[in-house]
């Protein structure tokens, strides 16, 4: 289908210039890639204890317990990526995740590695800020639950 008889979107009007939704496009699709690098790439070597994920809590001093912990903070994180309304919230808690692991980065391992964290909070940063609307819904949802 062509760009002018694709179905439009909810969001989507006529009036709606095609850059926007291209935008919203892209931010959709980094939310997957980062889904599936912190489902698959960090969570799973953390839920798995692949040896090199043990051996890093270890030296930390965290054991198993904080491996595992650390994995499905990280696993819930990447599926609250793909939910519409727990997306922003998903992007500051692993946001402050990733705080935490360039602490650790720099205190413990003296700074090796500590630039992955980093460059990891700016695309959380911007799904947290251009998806913020969806914390109203949220907080909605949690005040019907109280």
């Amino acid at each position: 289908m062509s760009e002018t008889t694709a179905p439009l979107a909810a969001t989507d009007s006529p009036s709606t210039p095609a850059g926007g939704r291209r935008a919203r496009i892209a931010l959709r699709s980094l939310q997957v890639i980062l889904a599936l690098f912190y489902g698959v790439a960090s969570a799973l070597p953390k839920l798995i204890a692949h040896p090199s994920a043990a051996e890093a809590f270890d030296t930390i001093g965290w054991g198993s317990v904080g491996m595992y912990t650390i994995g499905v903070l990280e696993l819930a994180g990447a599926v609250a990526l793909l939910v519409p309304v727990l997306q922003s919230a998903a992007a500051i808690a692993l946001g402050a995740l990733m705080v935490g692991a360039f602490v650790v980065q720099v205190t413990v391992f003296g700074g090796q590695n500590a630039a992955t964290p980093l460059i990891l909070l700016v695309p959380l940063a911007l799904i947290a800020w251009t998806r913020r609307e969806s914390n109203a819904g949220l907080l909605r949802l949690a005040r019907r639950w109280v």
